[in-house]
């Protein structure tokens, strides 16, 4: 993988799926912050939800029981758009938009493992597996391969493709 530089960064547009390579999609990518799932309920209705994800180098893969409602939404309207994020100071997120693909599996999805370890280390993710693989268990896997890509910085990348000049404006007439 070929990490950007600022430059590299600074050029490509909002959309462009090589800023999954840049520093700040990375470590987003590999953090301990909720990826927070959007996608169109069965009632047509949008939906939000914060979960813990895996990601694989290709794909963010949630993780969630049968027969949890999403699981259908997602079947039947499987565009879904994902941000992760951390407030601080200097604020940074990751955008993602692609569709979602669902595979029902009997008993854990190995990706939740994984996530659980990243999350909460491994005796906590012990612990929290132990509680729910038991026999009969069914989970659904939540595969989103990122079609669109986005990254905010605040210093170099703002909302709405603006400048950093443009962005200390806002408000003002």
């Amino acid at each position: 993988m070929h990490t950007l530089t600022h430059e590299e960064l600074a050029a490509l547009p909002q959309g462009d799926v090589r800023l999954l390579d840049c520093d700040i999609a990375q470590n987003l990518l590999t953090s301990t912050e909720l990826a927070r799932v959007a996608y169109v309920a069965a009632d047509a209705t949008p939906r939000v939800f914060a979960m813990l994800f895996h990601w694989t180098g290709h794909e963010v893969v949630l993780s969630t029981f049968v027969p949890a409602g999403k699981i259908a939404a997602l079947r039947a309207r499987p565009e879904a758009a994902i941000t992760i994020d951390r407030a601080a100071a200097q604020p940074q997120a990751l955008l993602l938009r692609g569709r979602a693909q669902v595979t029902e599996m009997d008993g854990i999805v190995p990706e939740y493992v994984l996530a659980l370890h990243r999350y909460g280390g491994a005796e906590q993710a012990a612990a929290q597996v132990a509680a729910v693989d038991v026999p009969g268990v069914r989970m659904a896997r939540i595969a989103v391969q990122p079609s669109w890509v986005g990254v905010l910085d605040f210093q170099t990348r703002f909302p709405g493709g603006s400048t950093a000049d443009e962005f200390a404006r806002r408000g003002q007439a």
